[in-house]
């Protein structure tokens, strides 16, 4: 049994539970004030909107440069890929297995899954609420490990800097890559985890 067949309604900012005011147009958090929905307003809408998005700057994220590293005045731009590549050719593997799983595969998974998500929700796919709930979960969950690279690309262009000895430049990869984590995690807000549990409604109502 869902809240809302119970009359209770959640509020977003808060978390409180409040009676369903039947017929009122907006209603008003019990708790702190701010206007509570049974559903939040165009979910499906702007959680799609936000996905495509993040797709369209997937693909310069991979493919520009993300930073240089200069040693004596000579350095080679690296994407993401590249810089896997190099760290194991350094015989650096474990690290560089770290930033693939951060850079590569968290965020295609992101984008993939909450995909899916939408999409099941919309066409009432095959999938149990169980499922969604622990995709949405797990995607929610590993959200945070995206922006690993950003951090270490912040530490080493403030650390590194020695003129022409050594020095790390951040380039405009790197700003793609953090829009796409960033827009994917502001999906994840915005997709209505409840939705997930109105699979046997029509989700017009909540779009």
């Amino acid at each position: 049994m869902r809240a809302i067949d119970a009359g209770l309604v959640v509020c977003n900012e808060c978390h409180q539970l409040n009676r369903k005011c039947e017929g009122a147009r907006a209603q008003a958090c019990t708790r702190c004030g701010a206007v509570v929905h049974d559903r939040r307003p165009n979910s499906i809408v702007r959680t799609w909107a936000l996905l495509f998005t993040a797709m369209i700057l997937y693909i310069p994220a991979n493919l520009l440069p993300i930073m240089t590293v200069s040693s004596l005045g000579q350095g080679t731009p690296d994407t993401i890929m590249s810089g896997v590549i190099t760290l194991m050719k350094h015989g650096m593997v474990p690290i560089a297995g770290v930033v693939f799983v951060a850079s590569i595969l968290v965020p295609t998974f992101k984008l993939i899954g909450i995909a899916l998500l939408l999409y099941s929700v919309q066409r009432h796919q095959p999938l149990s609420a169980r499922q969604r709930i622990w995709m949405y979960r797990f995607i929610e969950f590993i959200g945070r490990w995206s922006m690993l690279d950003i951090f270490v690309i912040a530490i080493l262009v403030a650390v590194v800097n020695f003129g022409r000895i050594a020095s790390v430049e951040a380039n405009l990869g790197a700003v793609a890559f953090a829009t796409v984590v960033i827009l994917t995690m502001f999906a994840a807000l915005t997709f209505d985890p409840r939705l997930i549990w109105d699979n046997t409604e029509s989700d017009d109502d909540h779009e």
